[in-house]
């Protein structure tokens, strides 16, 4: 479990959060932009490790964070994270003793709260509790010999600039590479050494156009005498907000006020 997401043992397991870790990341190390496997794990999932059936909505879904260091300096990173399957039996065993284990435990609890002894769970309950145990036993369970478990991952850029735009659309295609049943035309390792290694920055005042895995990406960098690079859509800011309070931040800001947003 992930006590640093805040686990709550009265949740389902499948609401839980556990533990997550870097697998792997490229380059190794870089003199001035060393690796933070700690700060980048917890940024890529701050809510930690999650787990779904195929009951479940796992549509892949992007973030952003940045990592400022004591100079000043900023790193950006782009997450994409998506579901794949659970090929280990021991876990798919492991998720289905625990709900046996919270379901006992919620038994318990709907049980002492009816007054009843375990043995007399049946016939005691009234019409309410029963609703909720049949809920619980519908909707609050994991079958390993029924359902499909997913367990979350995601593949990460982290870049000295903001280029949201480009780098959602290259982690998009390297998903959909993955996750296709035809193999993409070259293997994925080049598209990885491409855009590490082969992919410059664009100069300020140009754009620059580079082959993702299927479709070809664009990126733009403004000049010295331009407004700095935002590449986050503004129509995602008001849907967030709303109008009023984005011009109520918008009148704090003008008014040099101090702002915390804060959000999950």
């Amino acid at each position: 479990p992930s006590f640093v997401a805040g686990e709550n043992f009265d949740q389902s397991p499948l609401r839980r959060t556990f533990k997550s870790k870097v697998l792997a990341h490229y380059p190794q190390n870089i003199e001035w932009n060393p690796f933070d496997q700690d700060a980048v794990n917890m940024l890529c999932m701050p809510k930690g490790l999650s787990f779904r059936t195929q009951a479940d909505n796992r549509d892949p879904q992007l973030h952003s964070f940045i990592i400022t260091r004591e100079d000043g300096s900023r790193t950006y990173g782009f997450v994409l994270t998506f579901y794949e399957e659970v090929t280990s039996k021991q876990i798919c065993t492991a998720m289905q003793t625990l709900y046996q284990m919270h379901n006992a435990e919620q038994y318990s609890s709907v049980c002492a709260s009816s007054s009843c002894s375990m043995d007399s769970l049946a016939s005691s309950i009234d019409e309410g509790d029963a609703t909720s145990l049949a809920k619980l036993q519908r909707y609050n369970s994991y079958d390993i010999s029924r359902d499909t478990l997913y367990v979350s991952k995601c593949i990460c850029l982290i870049t000295p600039l903001p280029f949201m735009q480009a780098c959602k659309k290259f982690l998009i295609q390297l998903y959909n590479a993955v996750t296709s049943q035809q193999p993409p035309p070259l293997p994925l390792e080049s598209y990885i050494h491409n855009i590490l290694y082969e992919v410059p920055l664009p100069p300020p005042g140009r754009s620059l156009k580079f082959y993702g895995v299927y479709e070809p990406i664009i990126c733009q960098r403004p000049g010295p005498n331009e407004l700095p690079l935002s590449d986050y859509p503004l129509r995602e800011v008001f849907e967030l907000l709303g109008l009023e309070n984005l011009v109520q931040v918008f009148t704090c800001v003008l008014l040099e006020m101090q702002i915390l947003l804060y959000s999950q």
